[in-house]
This record gives C-alpha cells, sequence and structure tokens, in this order.
C-alpha cells in the first residue's frame, strides 16, 4: 500500500450510513486511490512516529506469525455467513457501510444532514490514519494473508492484494480511532461504540485481507493517534461541535431489532 483511502464524496456516506439494501462488495476501501477532497486530517506528518510506536510484524515462522496464518485458514470457513456479510459491509469506509456499525451503536444517525461535523471529524480522522499508518505499512511491507493461495476472501483478488502491504490494518485503525472519539462524544453508548470498533476491526480478520497481528497494530497506533489528536486545537473544537450535535441527532433506520 502507498496511501490509506480517504472518504468519498459527503454525500454519499450519508445516504449510505443507514441503509439495509445488501451490500455488494467493492475494492478495499483502505487501498483504492481517494477521490478528490478538500479535507485534510490534523495532524502534521511528523506528529507521531508510527514505526517506532509499532515495531516490526511477527517473523513468518515464530509462534504468533504461525497464529496468524492458522487464523487466516480457519476463518476462511465464514464464507457466505452473516459475520461475513458484516466483513463487507465493515470494509466499505467510502460510501458509508461502515459508518452504519456506529450509527446504530451509538443509536444516532449519522449522515450529512443530521450530524454534518461529526461526519467531518471522521473524515478527517481518517485522512490522519493515511498519514500516520502509511509510513509503518510502507516500512515493514508485510505480504497479505490471502497472497499464494487461492482460499476465499470478502472482496475481490485484485493487484492491490500484492501491492498494498499488511502490516498494521487501516481499517481496523480508522474503525478504533473513530470508536474512541464517538465514544468520547456520547459516553452513555461507549460500551456499544467501542465493541463495534472491536468487530469492525475483526471484520478484517474474517474477509482475510488481515492477520490478527495486523488488526492489534492498527488499533494500538489508531489509540495513540487519537491521544496525539488531543493535543491539537483544531481536533478539539470539532469534537464540542460533535458532541453538542449528537445530542440533538434523531435515532438511525436500519438497524433491525
Amino acid at each position: 500500500m502507498r496511501r490509506f483511502a480517504s472518504f468519498g464524496a459527503a454525500a454519499a456516506l450519508g445516504l449510505a450510513a443507514c441503509s439495509s439494501a445488501p451490500v455488494r462488495p467493492p475494492v478495499d476501501a483502505s487501498i483504492a486511490s481517494p477521490p478528490q477532497t478538500r479535507l485534510t486530517g490534523y495532524l502534521a506528518p511528523d506528529a507521531l512516529d508510527g514505526k517506532a510506536i509499532l515495531g516490526p510484524p511477527p517473523a513468518v515462522d515464530s509462534p504468533q506469525g504461525r497464529a496468524d496464518r492458522a487464523t487466516y485458514d480457519d476463518t476462511r470457513a465464514l464464507a457466505g455467513t452473516p459475520r461475513w456479510q458484516t466483513a463487507i459491509q465493515d470494509n466499505d469506509l467510502w460510501n458509508g457501510g461502515a459508518v452504519k456499525r456506529y450509527a446504530c451503536a451509538l443509536g444516532r444517525d449519522l449522515s450529512d444532514r443530521s450530524t454534518p461535523a461529526t461526519l467531518r471529524m471522521l473524515r478527517r480522522i481518517e485522512g490522519d490514519v493515511r498519514t500516520v499508518g502509511t509510513p509503518p505499512k510502507d516500512f515493514y511491507n508485510r505480504k497479505r494473508p490471502a497472497l499464494g493461495n487461492d482460499q476465499p476472501i470478502c472482496v475481490p483478488r485484485e493487484s492491490w492484494l500484492e501491492t498494498n502491504a499488511s502490516y498494521p490494518s487501516g481499517h481496523a485503525m480508522a474503525g478504533w480511532a473513530w470508536a474512541l472519539v464517538l465514544s468520547e462524544a456520547e459516553p452513555g453508548k461507549a460500551s456499544a461504540v467501542l465493541a463495534a470498533g472491536r468487530e469492525m476491526g475483526m471484520s478484517r480478520v474474517v474477509c482475510g485481507v488481515h492477520f490478527p497481528t495486523d488488526v492489534e497494530a492498527g488499533r494500538t497506533l489508531g489509540a495513540a493517534m487519537v491521544s496525539r489528536l488531543h493535543a491539537e486545537p483544531a481536533f478539539l473544537a470539532d469534537l464540542a461541535a460533535a458532541k453538542k450535535e449528537l445530542e440533538k441527532a434523531p435515532a438511525p433506520t436500519g438497524c433491525g431489532a
């Protein structure tokens, strides 16, 4: 991977945030070319050293490396199950599929109509994921678990699997960062929101595009990034705006029973 993907058009994210329509398997949203946007992240490129924070991924023949591979093999049995479909939805950072998980956990609609400041904050954080996460991704250059085999994965097998490194998981990083920030904005829903963030990371393992230690690294770097964001006045201002906005936001639709 040479960069993580940014969010797509604002309206597209809001439109799909709580849709109950079937989700087609998109190209992995963490590696497709980001659409044009004027939004940037909050952090400067030198704000955090992701390589130093994480250290290297486990060696292939280490106990962790072997456990990673065994988990990939075992989770291929989930293909076609409801959990597999959830992993497809969680893959969709651009068009709102992943955001639906958080809207349902919050009990608040996340859309450009109801919560524009909140979505803007999440989009800017996703930009920071690329800023902070790309250097260690490129430096360690870990191969994706789906390479060298033809087992099922929840997204199409395309050339990015060979060019986009596996460690850390950008989706897990974004998902955990979103969970931490949203649980701060809506503390009464913290347990549900943090559980959603954990499950979004696990969706990368279910999908077959990351090893468990990639997900763990993504969460670690996402937490470090959120901690650092609290030193940024622009982020604090946006977080305050999101708190006020969420107090008045309506309930989401399409969340099931």
